[in-house]
């Protein structure tokens, strides 16, 4: 299974991933724990983080797999929604809130 294969099974097969530096109990950039703090203040608990860092070719394989150069990287429901920035402003809008899992 190539490194494309394998984000597209980690994407589909979980309804809210984020990609991510850390994880989400120790998150290892501010945009990373800006993300993990949306998610958790959209109340979506329950979301799978993949820490990029332990990873070179899934770090590098993202960026390719959303055409999205930065990291963190919101999935939902196989589809992406952006990094930190957007996940912010969907957030204010309560854009987020309605396109979330609820728990």
């Amino acid at each position: 299974m190539n490194t494309q294969e394998k984000i597209k099974e980690i994407v589909t097969a979980n309804p809210v991933v984020l990609f991510m530096k850390g994880t989400k109990q120790f998150p290892q950039c501010g945009f990373s724990s800006r993300a993990v703090q949306i998610l958790q203040a959209a109340g979506c608990q329950d979301f799978v983080t993949v820490n990029v860092l332990e990873d070179d070719e899934i770090r590098q394989g993202i960026k390719k797999y959303a055409d999205w150069p930065t990291i963190p990287q919101l999935y939902v429901n196989g589809e992406f929604l952006g990094g930190s920035d957007i996940m912010l402003e969907m957030f204010e809008a309560d854009e987020l809130q309605q396109v979330l899992p609820k728990a």
